[in-house]
């Protein structure tokens, strides 16, 4: 076959893909805010998240994020956002720390329901179109916050167009059957197990 001919067989393909996508976006109508989980044991879960309050920034959306349990650790996306877009983007942190560095439950379940009360305040803000709760299912997972009290807010009182976006290892299943979107980032190979620590621009 000549290059002449694969290219036209090709073309004809792509004509047929676009025609039937076409045919298809044409029941996709409907616009509302969804509720997006990032979950699973491989890396990714924060940096998608910020990377989504990155386009709503240039899209003029504005947006906001609570960080859980990290606390004050000097995460690049904190720095940033504070430094450069504060006006777009409130940054809430709640969290003193990872729990294992805190080692203190009544401060942790403090921390995080605080975080909670701010969170529910940021996602009834009037003009919020976007929220990131980083690492909330961190403090979902070890019962910090309820479930039940989460998913209720977000499938009752959450603003019909606001997105919420929350992002941690282990989400319990009622927030994934809730999500309209859930992705899980799979663990294939990490330097950790072979004695890296994490690194800047990488990890934080």
């Amino acid at each position: 076959m000549t290059d002449a001919e694969l290219n036209e067989r090709h073309n004809a393909k792509m004509r047929k893909i676009k025609a039937a996508r076409d045919k298809l976006m044409e029941t996709k109508t409907e616009e509302k805010g969804l509720i997006v989980v990032h979950t699973g044991p491989g890396k990714g879960k924060s940096s998608s998240g910020f990377g989504m309050i990155m386009r709503c920034i240039a899209h003029g959306m504005p947006c906001g994020v609570v960080q859980f349990i990290k606390g004050n650790w000097d995460t690049g996306e904190k720095t940033f956002l504070r430094q450069n877009y504060a006006d777009e983007c409130e940054f809430v942190v709640s969290g003193e720390g990872f729990t294992w560095e805190t080692q203190d439950r009544e401060r942790d379940i403090a921390a995080a329901q605080a975080g909670w009360v701010r969170a529910k305040e940021m996602i009834l803000k009037p003009g919020m179109q976007f929220v990131l709760l980083d690492e909330i299912n961190i403090a979902l997972r070890y019962d910090y916050l309820h479930i039940d009290e989460v998913v209720d807010f977000l499938l009752t009182e959450k603003p019909d167009m606001t997105h919420v976006v929350l992002t941690g290892r282990n989400a319990k299943p009622e927030l994934i059957e809730a999500a309209d979107l859930v992705t899980e980032m799979t663990l294939v190979k990490h330097p950790f197990k072979d004695g890296i620590r994490a690194q800047k621009g990488i990890e934080f």
